[in-house]
């Protein structure tokens, strides 16, 4: 037996591309046990590091621009809304084509991030105005789409190794992350960065525990911890 048949890829800002993915999903299988929104950009960088107002507002309004901001929330959240709703009655005929499973056992999980429960910017304010919002239509979600039997959690993840902290990967679309570079950060009590296997438990246990709904889990080594914010 060869690998099995590949679907996409998909821009996940484009409501036509979404339909046509679900589509080829639907030609393949009768139903969908799991979503995970995981798609993400991480926009531009402002650092607010001068005392004088006028600096201050110089250097912020130089570095980013409205179009960089819209390009941010769209795929980090409205790309995240119309990807469950696209999904959503491939997720709840997973009901129907297995009756034994547990009522409200089909599930979507948000990967939003520690960057939308902070209140520090980490010179990038798009980035965590838009995971903060990503962070509320998660629980919007959750308790919307409950009388559809789907559950909605959110995984706000800390240092992990990904394209987007390190800017690289191989060829397995792995990245490295040095325990290092996470230790000097100095507000992450773990001194290093989170491991597949962590990331792993933290989204079986949402996909299983079916009396979990409209929750968010911070995989952050101790982050929220040691930073304002929540």
């Amino acid at each position: 037996m060869g690998p099995p048949p590949r679907i996409g890829p998909c821009d996940v800002t484009s409501k036509a591309e979404l339909e046509k993915l679900v589509q080829e999903l639907s030609a393949k299988e009768k139903h969908l046990n799991l979503l995970v929104a995981n798609a993400g950009i991480s926009g531009p960088k402002g650092i607010p590091s001068a005392s004088d107002a006028a600096q201050l507002s110089a250097d912020l309004w130089t570095a980013e621009s409205p179009p960089e901001w819209a390009d941010v929330f769209n795929t980090n959240v409205t790309a995240v809304y119309f990807t469950t709703l696209a999904f959503l009655p491939l997720l709840q005929a997973s009901q129907k084509h297995h009756p034994a499973h547990a009522a409200r056992s089909p599930s979507v999980i948000v990967i939003s991030s520690m960057s939308g429960l902070m209140r520090h910017s980490q010179g990038h304010f798009a980035y965590n105005a838009a995971k903060g919002a990503t962070v509320h239509l998660a629980k919007l979600m959750s308790a919307e789409f409950e009388k559809a039997n789907v559950r909605v959690n959110s995984i706000a993840p800390g240092y992990f190794p990904s394209e987007m902290t390190t800017q690289s990967s191989n060829e397995d679309n792995k990245s490295d992350l040095p325990h290092e570079k996470v230790k000097e950060k100095g507000h992450v009590p773990a001194e290093r960065p989170g491991s597949d296997e962590e990331m792993a438990m933290a989204m079986l246990f949402l996909c299983r525990n079916v009396y979990v709904n409209g929750e968010v889990i911070a995989v952050d080594g101790g982050v929220m911890n040691q930073v304002p914010g929540r």
